[in-house]
């Protein structure tokens, strides 16, 4: 890629440093999406050896790109995204790949084919952990900047993304477990 064009990508990819999501870090402030994409792939990452099958580093790959169209539209909390929100997110965002130089353009775009269809076992890695660090993320912010909802969506969600694999079941039982704990402490 030249150095004219790469400039042009990591031009739109630095919005997502400063699209904040609806969660708040640790430290009190919204997190950016850039953070949450960061994050994800830290946790692919560290996955490696609990899906040998698998070709994680194609999971980091999917892991790092899979919010790129909130570049576009920012981000829309899940419990408020509407169909006509994911649609023009995905135009906005296929759009934007179709202007990127071979061979990214086609990788890109068969990434994003992929995660949507959710059956390659890295897709589906993919999505769990997208689903995990979100919930993982609520339960390190302080309990104050949650939502009336929220307190029984961090007890289920991404429940749906994990049954394929008994580590992640697992792994969704520890941090239902935690949120648990922060619901109880917070009560007293």
């Amino acid at each position: 890629m030249d150095p004219r064009t790469l400039l042009t990508v990591l031009h739109v990819a630095e919005r997502l440093k400063d699209t904040t999501r609806h969660s708040y870090t640790s430290g009190g402030r919204h997190e950016s999406v850039g953070e949450h994409s960061w994050r994800t792939a830290l946790m692919a990452y560290f996955l490696k050896d609990e899906f040998p099958e698998a070709d994680m580093d194609k999971v980091i790959r999917m892991c790092l790109i899979h919010d790129l169209g909130e570049a576009f539209t920012g981000d829309i909390p899940t419990f408020l995204k509407t169909s006509a929100d994911e649609e023009k997110e995905d135009s906005l965002l296929d759009s934007w790949v179709a202007t990127l130089p071979l061979p990214y353009r086609n990788e890109m775009a068969a990434l994003y084919q992929e995660m949507s269809e959710r059956k390659t076992l890295e897709a589906q890695i993919y999505k769990s952990l997208d689903g995990l660090e979100a919930v993982i993320q609520h339960n390190e912010s302080d309990i104050s900047t949650w939502l009336p909802n929220e307190y029984d969506l961090n007890l289920v969600y991404a429940n749906d993304r994990v049954t394929f694999s008994p580590y992640l079941t697992w792994l969704r039982e520890e941090i239902r477990q935690d949120t648990l704990k922060k619901i109880k402490a917070a009560e007293n």
